[in-house]
């Protein structure tokens, strides 16, 4: 299966989008066989961005097949839980899921690749490695083990570093902090002295509330402003190192994926490449308005200090290390991702950082 290309896709737009489905409409409507299918998501539906990619992709694909292609979405909880979307995909309780695949780095720490390795790349960059870097190709092959065939479902650029209780100035005031953090960034925390907590999106606030957690991460400001965060923790720091890109994921039960007919699995790879591009675009156009009404609320705004950073991107390189000493995926995929990185940061260093720092000095003096 070759999906190189879905990105490219992409750049049909929506109109093209639409025009191709009138266009196709009759042809389907007479040869193409009814298709109900049912996807769980790890989010909730009050996250509109999130879970609303999820409900854009069902509605796109409904109108590019004339309605002979029927999915019904459903939010954490309503079928499964929100961590257990993967279980319902792979056994087939659901046809698909839309998920962050790193949630189950506890299978095998090599699905943190599919969302995006800690203090690796930003979202273009990655997009870059999955595309065009052989990334795409080795997830498929990791993914066949767990009768899994993904596709990207979004993605939120770089992430906020979450909410804390109290100031973190030191790696010492890391130490003993119970923090709800996703997936496998938590084996990395704890090599500073973090108590790392899994817990699902929905559940988050409560916890926090309780005190049974100390502090957060979600992924930014639009999002954490709907949780609430912020009436419970005064502190937002930044950045989340571990998710400078983070992609969401529709995974698809291997054996459904096979009986689809060709038109319906070019129709899911067209509408998870929309979907990609309008998340991304609506986070960073909702995230700037939610962060100043976050900070003129009384949110405390503050930057990870530069120790505490490097004491972070030290222990993750030594968790990669000793991970791809003993599973050779994770070391194949590492291998392939260190390499594809090394350029694209000398690239981005020339271009594209000259240009955003300079712009934004500007920007920062009322230019």
């Amino acid at each position: 299966m070759d999906r190189r290309n879905f990105v490219s896709k992409a750049g049909v737009g929506t109109a093209a989008v639409a025009a191709a489905s009138v266009l196709a409409a009759p042809a389907i409507a007479q040869s193409m066989p009814e298709v109900k299918w049912r996807i769980t998501s790890s989010f909730p539906k009050s996250l509109d961005t999130l879970y609303g990619g999820l409900e854009q992709f069902a509605k796109v694909i409904g109108e590019m097949s004339d309605g002979k292609f029927q999915i019904r979405t459903f939010a954490a909880g309503e079928i499964v839980p929100g961590l257990q979307v993967a279980d319902a995909v792979q056994n087939g309780t659901v046809e698909a899921g839309q998920t962050a695949a790193y949630y189950y780095f506890g299978k095998d720490p090599s699905f943190v690749f599919e969302t995006g390795l800690p203090f690796s790349m930003n979202q273009r960059q990655y997009m870059a490695w999955i595309q065009f870097g052989g990334g795409r190709e080795l997830i498929d092959e990791f993914n066949k083990q767990y009768n899994i065939v993904s596709m990207p479902l979004g993605g939120t650029g770089a992430q906020m570093g979450g909410w804390f209780r109290k100031e973190i100035n030191t790696v010492e005031d890391l130490k003993g902090l119970k923090m709800r953090v996703g997936g496998f960034t938590g084996l990395i925390l704890q090599k500073l002295g973090v108590i790392p907590q899994q817990i699902a999106g929905g559940d988050i606030y409560p916890a926090l509330e309780k005190g049974t957690i100390d502090a957060c991460e979600w992924v930014g400001p639009y999002d954490d402003e709907k949780f609430g965060f912020q009436k419970v923790a005064k502190y937002y720091y930044y950045p989340g190192w571990w998710e400078g890109a983070a992609w969401t994921s529709l995974f698809v039960n291997a054996k459904q994926w096979e009986m689809l007919p060709k038109p319906y699995k070019a129709m899911m790879e067209t509408a998870s490449s929309m979907v990609s591009f309008s998340m991304l675009a609506k986070y960073d156009a909702v995230n700037p308005p939610a962060l100043r009404r976050l900070v003129a609320g009384g949110t405390v705004l503050k930057p990870f200090s530069r120790p505490v950073l490097e004491a972070c991107f030290d222990a993750s390189y030594q968790l990669f290390d000793e991970v791809a000493a003993k599973n050779p995926m994770f070391k194949k995929m590492y291998e392939s991702l260190k390499t594809f990185r090394t350029d694209q940061n000398l690239w981005f260093r020339v271009a594209e950082n000259t240009f955003d720092n300079f712009n934004f000095a500007m920007s920062a003096r009322g230019r």
